[in-house]
């Protein structure tokens, strides 16, 4: 009994000794929660990327925008009909570019972006105005149309985002400036005695802001890819709004 005593004494000492001798555990220092956090993305650097976009424009005209030009038409018998504008719409698609820089503590990142977009978009509004004689018979017509278009538009925006594994959902605010065209056209019929010019442009350097929702995706190393909706508003010349969703490829440095 003796010998079994001290048997289990010694067997006891060596084990002891050999636990002290051994290295932490990883599990036990929380060496697998320190991997898997090292192991999210990095979304703190500069980074540039492309776009492309398409989306809906209203440009809220004056409804006698073309007065000027139709007050020279001077009708050879039967009275003109001129109608007034309404708001000018349409859809349309663009590209661009944008570059900017995050700054990223824990898991909340805020940045500052320039952003660019060659739109080509163009809102048209159009009337036509009828004149009937007594019998009910068209004796004169009229058309008139207005063509608003903001082809240039950057702007400088900050951003505010939270990482959520490979994904950086985020919001954002910025103001810009950028290139509205006003291009108008009248024509009569029969046509005026008058001669007087039949349209007008005018190309105006405006400013706005913009504000949205998007995410960014990390592919892989430093490539991601970007999902967005902005919505912009042209506030000085003709008022504009811009409602675009946007897909873009960009890569963090």
């Amino acid at each position: 009994m003796r010998g079994l005593l001290l048997a289990a004494a010694m067997l006891g000492t060596v084990s002891a000794a050999h636990a002290a001798d051994m290295p932490d555990l990883p599990v036990l220092r929380g060496g697998f929660t320190d991997g898997l956090s090292s192991g999210r993305p990095n979304w703190q650097g500069y980074y540039v990327g492309g776009q492309g976009d398409f989306g809906t424009i209203t440009s809220k005209i004056s409804p006698n925008i073309n007065s000027g030009l139709q007050a020279g038409f001077v009708s050879p018998g039967p009275t003109y009909s001129w109608q007034q504008l309404g708001y000018a719409t349409s859809t349309s698609a663009g590209y661009g570019a944008f570059a900017g820089y995050n700054g990223q503590w824990d898991d909340v990142v805020m940045g500052v972006e320039a952003n660019y977009i060659h739109g080509g978009f163009k809102s048209t509004s159009h009337s036509r105005g009828v004149t009937y004689n007594n019998s009910n018979v068209v004796i004169a017509s009229t058309d008139s149309t207005a063509v608003v278009g903001l082809s240039d538009f950057g702007s400088l925006r900050v951003r505010a985002g939270y990482a959520w594994g490979c994904f950086l959902p985020y919001a954002f605010i910025g103001g810009g400036f950028g290139s509205q065209s006003v291009n108008t056209f009248i024509s009569a019929s029969p046509p005026p005695v008058l001669a007087t010019p039949t349209s007008t442009s005018k190309t105006t350097l405006v400013y706005g802001y913009s504000a949205g929702v998007g995410f960014d995706a990390m592919l892989v190393g430093g490539l991601f890819a970007r999902a967005e909706y902005e919505y912009q508003r042209v506030t000085t010349n003709i008022e504009t709004n811009i409602n675009t969703v946007r897909l873009g490829l960009g890569y963090k440095f």
